[in-house]
């Protein structure tokens, strides 16, 4: 439920994840879902921190392009080891490798976002990082963990907010971040360009 403290033009979240969608829903912000048709694996997979802005700009622009008055929130997500991006395991045994690389290491989570309002001529991003540490997982919990089904369409193979949270020892930076969405960035984002008004 939306705060009616908040004064907020209408927000677009370009993106189904329930998870940026509860982000911002506890921000007390009042929003349309409106998921966008663009299809991450066509966008290049260059350094990180190009591919999560040039996603999230794709995915805010598409939309804003089909709803040009209202203000859209773009974003993307991803798990990042070694210089090598972790995506969404398709299959268990994708699933256990991925835990097993971040198994007693640290990983760092890059989350790009895009705040675009076309009518205004308005195309804001950013990029997050979030340094995270696993402790050492036994076979046993990667067993169990996989079986829960959690893993699956998270972006490295783990949730923080959900039982994945029990194998993170250390976060450096952003928790919402890992999440799926910078909320402190993009509220001040949205604030600044008049969007969302408080008190």
């Amino acid at each position: 439920m939306s705060d009616p403290r908040i004064s907020t033009e209408t927000l677009i979240l370009a993106s189904k994840s329930p998870r940026r969608y509860a982000l911002l829903s506890q921000a007390g912000l009042s929003f349309t879902v409106i998921p966008s048709t663009v299809d991450e694996r066509d966008v290049p997979k260059g350094r990180p921190v190009e591919y999560v802005t040039q996603t999230a700009k794709a995915k805010a622009e598409e939309v804003s392009t089909r709803y040009p008055e209202h203000w859209v929130i773009g974003a993307d997500t991803a798990i990042v080891l070694s210089d090598h991006i972790l995506g969404k395991p398709g299959d268990t045994t994708e699933a256990r490798w991925m835990l097993s690389q971040l198994n007693n290491t640290v990983h760092t989570v890059f989350t790009g976002y895009c705040i675009s309002c076309k009518e205004r001529g308005r195309f804001l991003s950013g990029v997050n990082e979030t340094e995270v540490e696993f402790r050492r997982i036994r076979e046993s919990e990667m067993d169990w963990y996989i079986g829960t089904g959690e893993p699956f369409g998270k972006a490295g193979g783990y949730a923080v907010q959900g039982l994945g949270g029990t194998f993170v020892k250390r976060i450096v930076g952003s928790y919402t971040n890992v999440v799926g969405l910078p909320l402190c960035e993009v509220v001040a984002c949205l604030m600044e360009e008049g969007a969302v008004r408080r008190g």
